[in-house]
């Protein structure tokens, strides 16, 4: 007589934002209050445009992260709420300007704010929205808070314009995509966590803890998204799917694809990414050649080995609902197809 054995291991279910969410839910209420608040205006066109982003189903990481990096460390007060609002306006900020540059059609599954009101407008939104972040440090008080802030801000701005100058450039190389991801994407994760450890008063030691978990979990999130752009089983993600192909983006998935073609394959990614093939057959191509040398299954292994790490960051905090619930946060950012 026998029996099959089954892992248990096989039966977990598959990692989940659940926990995190309930972990932050009565935080985020009140960081809500005060983007809802902050994000007025006596001119019509600033909250209309700034809601048209804000309200579009985002799933908030960036700011709950903050909320829960303030339950990690044991923190009581309510001053990371107004900061957790800063960072989402930073985010926002970045993301209408993107949209400018970048010339999207899509947002979030809906159409992107400049092309409903305009490249203009949605960069001026996107200043004011800075203006409200730094309105909001400022208000908290704390230089350290400041400085941690707009330094990731000042370097969000470099990695943007890295990444510009990365644009159509075949060459590109895997060590400069992963510094510009870490520049454009990370800083702002790194930033979110690190100011709970700030305004909890917790030692150095805690606060680079949290940089790190922040810094690598912003890097695996960022990696995923490249590969879910190339990915054919991935669901919708909320944009155009092939954006970055026809931008010509340098993403990790293009770069391992050029290194593992032949001759004929680098040719046909040299001309795309200069921009000569970018029609739907071409994307169809650049997605098989992607698929035939596992360059989205080797972009997400580089992603779990950066949520590892993030993992691995924090496990000198106490064992809790806070530090289970970020971990499966890291977990979940790999395992996602959207």
């Amino acid at each position: 007589m026998s029996a099959d054995v089954v892992s248990l291991q096989s039966r977990r279910p598959p990692p989940s934002l659940a926990p995190m969410l309930a972990l932050t839910a009565v935080g985020m209420n009140s960081v809500n209050a005060v983007i809802l608040d902050r994000m007025q205006s006596e001119i019509p066109l600033i909250p209309a445009l700034a809601g048209h982003l804000i309200s579009g189903g985002g799933k908030r990481m960036r700011p709950m992260l903050t909320v829960a990096a303030a339950e990690l460390c044991g923190y009581q007060g309510a001053r990371h709420h107004k900061l957790a609002a800063a960072v989402e306006f930073l985010h926002t900020a970045t993301l209408l300007h993107d949209d400018v540059v970048d010339g999207s059609d899509l947002r979030r599954g809906k159409a992107a704010a400049n092309i409903v009101y305009g490249n203009p407008a949605t960069v001026l939104v996107g200043d004011f929205l800075f203006t409200r972040a730094f309105e909001l440090m400022v208000e908290d008080g704390s230089l350290r808070v400041l400085k941690i802030l707009s330094g990731a801000s000042s370097v969000i701005c470099e990695g943007e314009v890295d990444q510009l100058t990365a644009q159509r450039r075949i060459e590109t190389s895997e060590e400069h995509y992963l510094q510009i991801i870490g520049a454009k994407t990370a800083a702002l994760f790194a930033a979110a966590t690190r100011i709970s450890a700030v305004v909890a008063e917790k030692s150095e030691v805690e606060e680079q803890a949290l940089d790190a978990y922040g810094r690598n979990l912003g890097i695996a999130f960022q990696l995923v998204d490249d590969a879910i752009d190339y990915d054919s089983e991935a669901t919708e993600s909320g944009k155009d799917k092939g954006d970055d192909f026809r931008e010509g983006k340098m993403t990790l998935p293009v770069i391992l694809a050029y290194a593992r073609g032949t001759a004929e394959e680098r040719k046909f990614w040299q001309e795309a990414i200069a921009g000569f093939r970018t029609e739907d057959e071409d994307l169809a191509h650049a997605v098989d050649l992607i698929n035939r040398h596992g360059c989205v299954d080797a972009t997400r292994e580089r992603a779990r080995y950066y949520a590892r790490r993030a993992i691995d960051a924090i496990a000198g905090f106490p064992a809790g609902e806070a530090r289970t619930a970020m971990a499966e946060a890291a977990e979940f950012a790999v395992a996602r197809r959207y």
